[in-house]
């Protein structure tokens, strides 16, 4: 089901030729988040080397994290047996000296590196072409799909590849002109929070990231790695008088508690405990009906920033 999910939502996307709907967005945190999601669960690790100074672009935030995803999960598949993958991005003065095809300016280049199988020559030009994959599993759409959203920003993308040794994509994006203090203001009127948040997720990465997503709204965040671990966090925060307003819970931790078994333990401390369960599993009856296992909300993997913010006012109220 997630499956033809996101198969459907890249034919929709490939076929509409990408029309973004564009605002100012800032790359460093959609990079982190985009990637960290994207490997969610496997083997393969992330690096990232990402500028404070790293400009501004006018995008579709939904489309370029797409076209990450889809370009991160390229990666991974490209080291079934592990390793990392390097997320890279600079501010990039583009000029006929590069011998891109774009207009001379100002970008922020992006790029995705791996170590895997790498690319055979005589495939590196169809690598972006429609239903054209290597691979035996996957539909072939999601280079085309990228290649399609960045094309659609008036930016370009290309592939340099050695067999064997491993490949790296680039993305050029226009930056903008407008500042950072331009965006941040209307940003933290928008996603802006108060309260105490405790987050329980095996994954440290998205355990980084989420805790990151949610400081940067003003909320004072605690992290656990399992439930157990959140369990005892919310008790000994209760007996302290500083109970949490709301917990975010990964429903699936292997090896550890889980956010099912967790929520029953903490129904038992506090049976007015505001929980909102995470998964990327959608079929999960846990998903489909939270309010029967206790929780008062629900977010499905990969989020972002607006996602969590949205439940978080429904679960805590909208002086949230």
């Amino acid at each position: 089901m997630l499956r033809a999910k996101d198969l459907t939502t890249q034919l929709l996307t490939f076929a509409k030729g990408g029309s973004p709907v564009k605002k100012i967005c800032d790359l460093k945190t959609l990079l982190r988040e985009s990637a960290t999601f994207a490997l969610m669960g496997s083997n393969v690790g992330l690096q990232f080397s990402i500028p404070d100074d790293l400009r501004l672009v006018e995008c579709d935030e939904g489309q370029i994290s797409q076209v990450i995803q889809n370009v991160v999960i390229n990666a991974g598949q490209a080291m079934p047996d592990g390793g990392q993958v390097e997320v890279g991005a600079e501010n990039l003065a583009v000029t006929a000296e590069h011998g891109l095809p774009l207009s001379d300016g100002d970008y922020v280049k992006i790029s995705v590196k791996d170590y895997g199988i790498g690319i055979p020559e005589r495939y590196l030009s169809r690598v972006f072409d429609p239903y054209f994959t290597t691979k035996q599993k996957g539909s072939g759409l999601g280079l085309a799909t990228a290649y399609s959203i960045v094309k659609s920003h008036q930016g370009f993308m290309n592939v340099e590849s050695e067999v064997s040794a491993g490949s790296t994509f680039f993305v050029y994006l226009p930056a903008s002109d407008k500042s950072a203090s331009d965006e941040t203001a209307p940003q933290d009127i928008t996603l802006r929070g108060s309260g105490r948040i405790l987050v329980m997720d095996d994954e440290e990465q998205v355990r980084t990231v989420v805790g990151e997503m949610l400081q940067l709204m003003g909320y004072k965040v605690v992290l656990a790695e399992e439930g157990k671990a959140a369990v005892e966090l919310y008790r000994s925060a209760m007996n302290a008088g500083k109970p949490f307003d709301a917990v975010i819970m990964d429903l699936t931790v292997p090896g550890g508690m889980g956010g099912r078994e967790a929520m029953k333990e903490l129904l038992a401390i506090d049976p007015d405990a505001k929980a909102i369960v995470s998964s990327g599993y959608s079929t999960d009856p846990v998903m489909a009906r939270p309010e029967e296992y206790g929780f008062k909300g629900v977010v499905a993997k990969p989020f972002h920033a607006g996602d969590l913010h949205d439940v978080l006012r429904k679960v805590m109220g909208e002086s949230s």
